[in-house]
């Protein structure tokens, strides 16, 4: 996560557990959806007869130890009545097997998590699943990974793996059980150990939430039953060589695993199919043998591609697939299958002149642009959920989505292919994972000699997953920390091991290993508010080099959402006692109170009135401040001196209903950080500059812009101009480069302490092509850099705002039509400010609602909270799923910051 003094460190994971999640049949989680197993026993599976099949076991019965008396004989055995056991998903942490239950109220209302019992998931619980075959001729195998924290498994009464095999989240396991799968009903059973991520290699929350009362022990990834015939195919996965800059050939290298499962020598025929080439080759094998197996350009000339499809990231180009297709038959009989997807493209990453990390797809740089992701508290998995968030990424204009640890499913690097999201997966901080190796005293224990080989397993695992996904362009082998010459060798054999084809860095953090040297990044935060000219500075988080993690911390939700996680009291101390203890905000002693911000919040806005005049103010101001983190990067891509590299907002969405280390809060709602973040990465922008007061053009498409207009305005609140200046003929050139039309002047006459600057781009043809308005003050905010910590840099005073509340209310009118089609409904939002007067309508915000008035999510914007003056409009359009209305018409709820609410039918 970020560094901090060793004790900063130990608060953060010696906290209490708290209670737990809500049933999912409470409606609470609407718009998050998760796959609720069905009561009573678990599903039986059937698994097919044909080689090559993979079956994933449909679920389980899942049981305390404590409670479960007999022998695992017993317990794995079929028939076993498991009376009184709980169902659980294929996927599926204890915890959320129990939620899914109804054992629990709603864990992320109020303090309920805290009313779990701990001490229920210090004992092992037993996973049992039964599934069918109806011929056991063909070998079967049980494929696995996603044990937290380790298991003993038994198959049939028999035991096939100890809890010493089986150990870490990512570790991978196959295991031979023909001898023990019969014709008809099978069992497979784990007796899962209880998780602690300081003593094993599996996965933590540090201070993102409060974490799971069992801390996420469980099954939470496939367990295939595969079957197959003598030769198994394993390991199939294809290195591709792309000619950069030209992108005109690329060379393709096909590698796979043959194995022969049985005591007599065979041969393979092992087949493949690439595209329209296909090819094949003899393979003779000895008892219990195994060969690699390659196909390159050199005796496959089909494997060199002429003009090949290139997979870029979003915004660059397309992201075309590649399929592969191997086939081992034995006798004419197929025996194993195999299928990878891959792109072709080509990932750099070196150090630039000023040591910051610089990545290069496909030969062209680009500024990475991210958010940290984070699964599911209770590590749900649901592909529809993932992929709404995703889309949330692409609607903001990000590029990348950062993993500490918490590494998603396949589907999830699926999906990321698929819209050209990249990714930066690597291992987490703050736990076993960064133990006391390096006398670094963080919490993790110091590794034993039972640790290195997990940890090699692991990273061999992963990396033969990830490996084919074009959207990974990184493995990040360490976080806060690098990891020590041991450690560092035992990653990159395994990476070596696994023709790994991308940059694998050192840390996140300012911090070298051995062989890796330099990481590149920093890690300097800031985690707490700090205000918006922050980011300008060349120090510290500000724009320079690549910031791996940073934000300006609090991040308040939607007033819906607000009351959708907290008591009408604790709304009452959420803006009333600024040093109250936020139950959903941290766990540490550093994050749990909203201080900083609120004293920030109070000192330039005014000290809030009301709960709707916290939430307004705090929108405005994750709105400004948001929006200016990501300009100042984006701007600074280009600079000649300490250019930025890369930026992650800490956090892109959080795992439970939160507080803070937001673009999205848990129900997908969207505020002020939302909208700052995708106001600022428009693809051709126009934006104010906190630290010169210039007002510059930044491009983000790859073509150059010419023949453009930029006007800057001054205003009062009250909307009395003050200054106004245009300049035409603006040119900027493409892939993130800026121009500088003009800057404002240092002072203007009878300008008041609180103003607005408006700004608008015109293209040649006259068409508004991004607008923008700032609120300013002629007092700046003061930074005091020499108390700077390693969460935020203090503030000694604060610009006045305060002059925005003087803003009359102003009326703005609202019509909207909706239309629908193959599922998916468009809402269109005609938005114009009726004001008799000069006062401009600011951050005027729509929030599409069902006719409960409740929102609907999610839904995507092509704009929103926008400002308008008297006379001026905007038509909006909203996109969303039809399903989320539940059969009821659309409206569309009008609010802002000096607009009266309102509400109009949207049909």
């Amino acid at each position: 996560m970020f560094p901090r003094p060793a004790p900063a460190r130990r608060y953060a994971v010696t906290l209490l557990v708290l209670g737990l999640l809500a049933s999912l049949t409470s409606g609470a989680w609407a718009g998050a959806r998760h796959p609720v197993p069905p009561r009573g026993p678990a599903r039986v599976t059937r698994v097919p007869s044909a080689a090559g099949s993979g079956t994933p076991l449909t679920g389980y019965a899942v049981q305390s130890s404590a409670k479960v008396t007999d022998s695992p004989e017993a317990v794995s055995s079929p028939g076993y009545p498991a009376q009184g056991w709980y169902p659980a998903g294929p996927r599926s942490t204890v915890l959320a097997a129990l939620l899914a239950d109804g054992v629990y109220a709603d864990p992320f209302f109020s303090t309920n998590q805290q009313k779990i019992p701990e001490a229920d998931f210090q004992v092992p619980w037993w996973y049992r699943s039964d599934f069918t075959v109806d011929d056991p001729a063909p070998r079967t195998y049980l494929d696995f990974s996603g044990v937290v924290s380790a298991a003993d498994v038994y198959v049939n009464g028999h035991q096939v793996a100890t809890a010493k095999d089986v150990a870490g989240a990512y570790t991978r396991h196959e295991l031979d059980v023909t001898s023990l799968v019969g014709a008809g009903t099978n069992t497979v059973a784990f007796r899962v150990r209880p998780d602690d991520p300081d003593k094993d290699l599996t996965m933590g929350w540090i201070d993102w939430l409060q974490p799971p009362p069992d801390r996420n022990m469980g099954i939470v990834r496939d367990v295939v039953v595969r079957r197959g015939g003598p030769v198994a195919l394993r390991d199939a996965h294809v290195v591709t060589r792309l000619a950069v800059p030209s992108l005109a050939t690329a060379d393709l290298t096909v590698t796979a695993q043959a194995r022969n499962d049985t005591g007599a020598p065979v041969t393979a025929r092992i087949t493949g199919t690439l595209g329209s080439t296909t090819f094949t080759r003899q393979v003779p094998l000895a008892a219990h043998a195994s060969k690699t197996v390659t196909f390159s350009p050199a005796d496959t000339p089909g494997l060199h591609l002429s003009a090949p499809e290139v997979w870029w990231p979003a915004g660059m180009g397309g992201q075309p697939l590649y399929g592969l297709d191997l086939t081992a038959s034995v006798a004419g009989t197929t025996s194993d299958t195999a299928h990878e997807s891959f792109g072709v493209r080509d990932v750099q990453a070196p150090l630039n002149a000023d040591g910051a990390r610089q990545y290069r797809i496909n030969g062209r740089k680009l500024l990475i642009k991210g958010g940290g992701w984070s699964p599911d508290e209770f590590l749900r998995w649901d592909s529809r959920y993932a992929e709404d968030r995703l889309k949330y990424a692409l609607d903001l204009g990000l590029n990348t989505i950062r993993l500490e640890g918490h590494l998603e499913p396949d589907e999830f690097f699926d999906l990321a292919d698929r819209y050209g999201i990249l990714t930066l997966p690597g291992w987490e901080c703050c736990d076993k994972w960064e133990g006391n190796v390096n006398g670094s005293g963080e919490p993790g224990e110091p590794w034993t000699d039972a640790d290195y080989p997990v940890a090699k397993a692991s990273m061999a695992a992963e990396a033969a997953r990830l490996r084919d996904h074009p959207s990974v362009i990184s493995f990040l082998i360490g976080s806060d920390f690098a990891p020590d010459a041991t450690i560092e060798k035992t990653y990159l054999d395994a990476l070596k091991g696994a023709d790994w084809p991308d940059p694998v860095v050192s840390a996140a953090s300012d911090n070298a290993s051995p062989q890796l040297g330099s990481s590149g990044m920093k890690m300097t935060g800031p985690y707490d508010w700090v205000p918006p000219d922050y980011w300008y500075a060349k120090r510290e988080g500000g724009a320079t080099g690549f910031n791996s993690e940073t934000s300006a911390g609090p991040s308040i939700p939607t007033l819906d959402t607000l009351r959708r996680m907290l008591t009408p009291a604790e709304l009452d101390t959420l803006w009333k006692d600024p040093a109250a203890k936020q139950y959903h905000r941290s766990p540490s002693s550093v994050f749990g109170t909203l201080k900083i911000y609120d004293a920030a919040l109070a000192g330039r806005y005014g000290a809030p009135t009301s709960l709707a005049d916290y939430v307004r103010k705090a929108q405005l101001a994750q709105y400004e401040n948001v929006r200016a983190q990501f300009e100042a990067y984006e701007r600074g891509a280009t600079d000649a001196s300490k250019p930025s590299t890369g930026v992650i907002h800490w956090m892109f969405n959080s795992g439970w209903t939160s507080l803070h280390w937001q673009l999205t809060d848990r129900y997908l709602d969207q505020g002020g950080a939302y909208f700052g973040a995708k106001k600022a990465n428009e693809p051709l922008h126009i934006q104010y500059g906190y630290d010169d007061r210039s007002v510059a053009v930044v491009n983000h498409r790859h073509g150059s812009a010419t023949g453009l207009t930029a006007r800057a305005t001054l205003f009062d609140p009250d909307g009395t101009q003050k200054y106004d200046k245009t300049v035409r003929g603006v040119s900027v050139g493409g892939d993130g480069a800026h121009s500088t039309p003009l800057t404002l002047p240092s002072s203007v006459a009878g300008l008041s302490s609180t103003y607005l600057l408006r700004l608008v781009l015109t293209g040649a043809d006259g068409k508004e092509v991004s607008r923008n308005v700032y609120w300013l003050s002629t007092r700046p905010d003061t930074l005091d850099w020499s108390r700077t910590t390693w969460y935020y840099t203090p503030t000694t005073s604060y610009a006045d705002l305060a002059g925005l509340a003087s803003m009359t209310r102003v009326p703005v009118s609202a019509t909207a039509t909706s239309r629908s089609s193959d599922g998916t409904s468009t809402t269109t939002v005609t938005l114009r400010n009726t004001g008799s007067g000069k006062t401009p309508s600011l951050l005027t915000d729509v929030h599409l609602v069902d006719a409960l008035g409740k929102p609907v999510l999610p839904v995507r914007w092509s704009d929103n909270e926008v400002s308008l003056w008297p006379g001026e409009s905007v038509t909006l359009t909203a996109t969303f799923r039809t399903a989320d209305l539940h059969g009821s018409a659309p409206s569309v709820r009008v609010s802002g910051w000096n607009t009266p609410e309102r509400t109009v039918p949207a049909a």
